[in-house]
């Protein structure tokens, strides 16, 4: 008997215990998520943008509620379809259909098929961001005569607010968000700096992520302010910390070149110091406003122009213009037209266009300054010799961009050839790509000291000529 008893208290007590966790369960949620969710939703239909956006950052919960779809709806109506003017003071009831589940799944299953949830969040906020394409697309229809390029991409990207951001992902799967340091903007590429103190161990990096940002105009007090990113380049950073290749260095920093992005690396600790890519002018205004945050933007398939019947069309009529320059200045600027390569010279699966000539004194061209790479993080600056950037177009025959590139180049001894025009030490620069390659070299004067580059040559692909003409040599 007194064995049943102990069994009865202790079930008594096991259910006591289980009432009270349970009951301090409920103790500890808010009272408003024990409100139905058909019920949060309808007053959420009464907030802005700004204090979604802010709701949408409390938890999870309120992340799913503030995220539905009908509600974007209804703010994407009212404000960018018929004007602020128009927008009810409550929810709509006509014009936005009802929807009793207000989870992300149940949206998802009740919008049409390929049609990812959060889709109309996501079309605000890019109206917001001021993505009027038919407005910029008309502005870059200007083009520069000397760089064949669109003349208003930089007033473009500045008056949209164009920032830079990369986003290092470590092994760990966790994510750091970097604003740009520093942004200078040349003849035919920019040029992003990142620098900050709280930059990981090489060795824990596993992908390196540069996205194009503008910002919405929200009120938000929140440090991350909504905005719309566009994918620039995705970087895989397995190879950081043995296999990426040596550009350069100074007492401070080495220099590494990763998928064309340059990587400075503390020597004495293995950690990040600064990270710097260069982006051409070519559809850069699209790149940066028209991706998205997963997937980069695919420019349209290039027909090929119209052939005159020329034997050698394609193989003349080329246009190059070619920038070096570093972070902060331009180290030499040239324009070479005329360019062409005869069907008996095609060697190699390349053709050969000669800008200048190692042979012609007249075309040899005087540097403004030495290769070099300038850095500044946090306090600290240095200067990397033999280290730069090489921005270059190559027009064809129309005037059209054929190869276009921005890639940090470096600049190794050579031999001295047997000539007795330069006394002085030689250099090669070379830049290669699946497309082609770029070909310089260079003489260090010794009396003035000052670098002439005294040949230019570019080796294009014979099936990117191909392929962009139409035609088989």
């Amino acid at each position: 008997m007194s064995k049943q008893n102990a069994t009865i208290s202790s079930k008594s007590e096991l259910r006591r215990a289980k009432g009270e966790k349970s009951s301090s369960k409920t103790q500890k949620q808010c009272l408003i998520q024990r409100m139905p969710s058909e019920v949060l939703v309808k007053i959420l239909h009464y907030l802005d943008a700004s204090s979604l956006f802010c709701i949408s950052h409390v938890n999870k919960f309120f992340n799913r509620l503030a995220n539905d779809d009908t509600i974007w709806l209804r703010l994407y109506l009212y404000e960018i379809g018929g004007g602020k003017e128009r927008r009810p003071k409550g929810p709509v009831e006509n014009t936005v259909p009802k929807r009793t589940a207000v989870s992300a799944v149940s949206a998802a299953a009740a919008e049409p098929p390929g049609r990812a949830p959060g889709h109309w969040k996501r079309r605000y906020l890019k109206a917001r961001a001021g993505y009027n394409v038919s407005e910029w697309m008309r502005d870059l229809r200007a083009i520069s005569p000397y760089t064949g390029l669109p003349s208003q991409t930089e007033s473009l990207l500045r008056k949209r607010r164009v920032a830079w951001e990369l986003t290092v992902t470590l092994g760990s799967g966790r994510e750091a968000a970097f604003e740009q340091s520093q942004v200078h903007f040349f003849q035919s590429a920019v040029t992003v700096s990142w620098s900050h103190s709280r930059w990981p161990l090489c060795s824990q990096v596993a992908s390196l992520q540069l996205h194009a940002v503008v910002r919405v105009a929200l009120t938000c007090p929140s440090l991350q302010r909504p905005g719309w990113r566009s994918l620039m380049a995705s970087v895989d950073a397995q190879a950081l910390s043995d296999r990426a290749p040596l550009v350069g260095h100074d007492l401070l920093v080495k220099v590494l070149v990763l998928q064309g992005v340059l990587v400075g690396v503390w020597r004495g600790t293995a950690s990040i110091a600064f990270v710097i890519a260069c982006f051409h002018f070519h559809r850069l205004v699209e790149r940066s406003l028209l991706g998205t945050s997963i997937c980069p933007y695919s420019g349209p398939v290039d027909k090929a122009p119209f052939d005159d019947i020329d034997p050698e069309y394609g193989l003349h009529g080329y246009t190059l213009h070619i920038v070096l320059h570093n972070t902060v200045a331009e180290i030499m600027s040239g324009r070479f037209s005329h360019l062409f390569c005869r069907k008996d010279q095609i060697q190699n699966g390349h053709i050969e266009l000669v800008a200048i000539s190692r042979a012609d004194l007249s075309q040899h061209t005087p540097l403004s300054g030495n290769i070099s790479l300038p850095w500044r993080c946090e306090g600290l600056d240095g200067t990397v010799e033999n280290c730069c950037l090489m921005s270059f177009t190559l027009l064809d025959e129309a005037q059209q961009p054929f190869w276009c590139l921005s890639s940090p180049v470096y600049m190794a001894p050579a031999k001295k050839p047997v000539a007795y025009d330069y006394d002085g030490e030689h250099f090669s620069l070379c830049c290669l790509r699946p497309e082609g390659r770029v070909a310089m070299e260079l003489v260090r004067t010794d009396r003035q000291r000052q670098l002439f580059l005294i040949d230019l040559r570019l080796y294009v692909g014979l099936q990117e000529v191909h392929r962009h003409f139409g035609k088989s040599y």
